[in-house]
């Protein structure tokens, strides 16, 4: 079991690994296009997670309950998400050690655009500017990067286990002497 859920893991976050590498200097100041990109490539990724249950479920337990389908699933999301954060975690101190700033300035300049209520704009930019401390305290950014991938994996998790569980068949008397028959 432990071979397949780090197998399928590492699969899963190099992939996303991979791909947090290759698009990151085409990213411009924060567009949506980046999101789509990036949470489409991490949905893809995820895709280990069903044939990581799959394998197990075939391989090694002969048929899986739900409760160990979905255990396997969230392990493999768990590795997977860790590949992710060791990955940003490098790439937001050597590449992108200004990345706190720039996503600060991005988000009031789009409150500023935004047409809002100078006292709403006011307010948000103060929890901006509160949000670029948090975040160079390396447990909070290790926590927020987190929590992009791994909803996404407890989803895909959770919707594999229901459609590959299969629980253990033992053949009854009945059944053999209805098949010899």
């Amino acid at each position: 079991m432990k071979g397949i859920i780090w197998k399928f893991g590492l699969i899963a976050g190099g992939v996303m690994s991979v791909m947090m590498l290759v698009t990151l200097p085409f990213e411009n100041e924060f567009e949506s296009v980046a999101l789509i990109v990036g949470y489409t490539t991490i949905v893809l990724s995820f895709l280990a997670i069903y044939f990581g249950i799959r394998s197990y479920r075939d391989n090694a337990a002969r048929g899986v309950g739900f409760g160990r389908a979905l255990g396997v699933g969230v392990l493999i999301a768990f590795i997977a998400s860790c590949c992710y954060v060791a990955t940003w975690e490098v790439i937001s101190h050597t590449f992108m050690s200004d990345f706190p700033a720039k996503y600060e300035a991005a988000t009031i300049k789009h409150l500023q655009e935004s047409g809002k209520s100078q006292a709403e704009i006011d307010a948000r930019i103060s929890k901006a500017k509160q949000f670029t401390v948090m975040y160079r305290n390396p447990l909070f950014s290790i926590a927020i990067t987190f929590i992009e991938p791994m909803p996404v994996g407890l989803v895909i998790a959770l919707i594999s286990a229901g459609v590959l569980t299969r629980k253990r068949r033992e053949r009854s008397p009945s059944l053999e002497s209805q098949a010899a028959g």
